[in-house]
């Protein structure tokens, strides 16, 4: 199933608050808003309005500053409307101006006839074009869906996977209840953000807080445990996958093999935990989260283990352990 194109009625549409709010309202142009935006960048159509259209980056949003503002006004005084005829026979997505600027009319009936949407925003070029790259990378980054868990545990996002029923949302739950904070359950939708990160967050926002509990049915995390206990994305730093208990497996008890799963281009380590009755899976999680942490600091506990066992061969001291203790009998 292709992906849903994303139109300049989109972006009007996006509920943004804060520091992402793009502060936009259509000015003109109405039919041009089920234009598609397919390149997440942004031109500055200055050389294009004096008559350079050489390497046109028409695919991308065309945003008007000041000081494209001030050339309209004199071409306008000149009755020179070339280069906008021009500029608008391109097939280009939209027009945004900003600080709260508004073109001549000239321009605003070339547009309409045009078909292509006008937009206005009251920010500043440089603060609207980072908050534009910054939803674009968003939107339009990689993407995947993955059957599990992502919890937030001291700071570190732990991405739970396994087999149906082997106990992932039971863990989350116990980790909620420990005063950590569950991201999304059951479908979690990765991100590749900036080509080195992967961020996941619940596929739905409406039932990314639900919990199914087998035997209790669905819960809400965020009405049971308050809006402490969630947060809407997270980075996924570290994958756990939870397994049966497999007795003829050779499992991991060291730690210096470091294994990675690759999600969208990004590396992420992994370690398997085998599930069985009387091992407490939330206290070994909390742990693989903070030496995760360690790590990121520099300090790696099997590595340091592995030379400190072999200062204690070469002191001296294990041979003698070793000769010294009683075989007599």
């Amino acid at each position: 199933m292709a992906e849903k194109p994303f139109t300049v009625l989109d972006l009007l549409d996006m509920e943004l608050k804060g520091h992402n709010s793009l502060n936009l309202h259509c000015i003109a142009g109405r039919k041009g808003l089920t234009r598609t935006i397919k390149v997440p960048d942004i031109n500055r159509p200055g050389l294009e309005l004096s008559g350079f259209f050489d390497s046109f980056a028409y695919e991308r949003v065309q945003v008007f500053g000041r000081g494209e503002t001030a050339y309209l006004e004199k071409l306008h005084k000149e009755n020179n409307n070339s280069s906008v005829e021009k500029l608008f026979s391109y097939d280009i997505p939209c027009a945004v101006f900003t600080h709260s600027l508004t073109p001549q009319q000239s321009f605003i009936e070339i547009a309409e006839k045009c078909g292509c949407a006008i937009l206005q925003t009251d920010l500043e070029s440089t603060d609207f074009s980072t908050r534009l790259l910054r939803i674009f990378s968003n939107i339009f980054a990689p993407k995947k869906t993955l059957h599990g868990v992502l919890v937030e545990v001291y700071g570190v996002g732990i991405l739970l996977t396994g087999h149906s029923g082997v106990g992932k949302s039971e863990c989350a739950l116990e980790l909620v209840e420990r005063g950590h904070r569950l991201v999304a359950d059951d479908i979690v939708e990765i991100r590749c953000v900036n080509g080195n990160s992967a961020l996941g967050q619940g596929a739905n926002n409406y039932i990314s807080h639900h919990m199914e509990i087998r035997g209790l049915g669905i819960i809400n995390v965020s009405q049971l445990y308050g809006v402490g206990s969630i947060r809407e994305q997270k980075e996924i730093q570290l994958i756990i996958k939870l397994e049966e208990w497999d007795q003829n497996k050779i499992y991991d008890r060291i730690g210096t093999d470091q294994s990675t799963t690759d999600l969208l281009g990004v590396k992420i380590p992994t370690i398997e935990i085998p599930v069985r009755p009387g091992r407490n899976l939330p206290i070994i999680i909390e742990a693989a989260a903070m030496n995760e942490r360690l790590k990121a600091m520099g300090y790696n506990s099997a590595r340091d283990f592995n030379q400190n066992i072999l200062k204690w061969i070469e002191s001296g001291e294990a041979q003698t352990a070793y000769y010294g203790s009683d075989d007599s009998y």
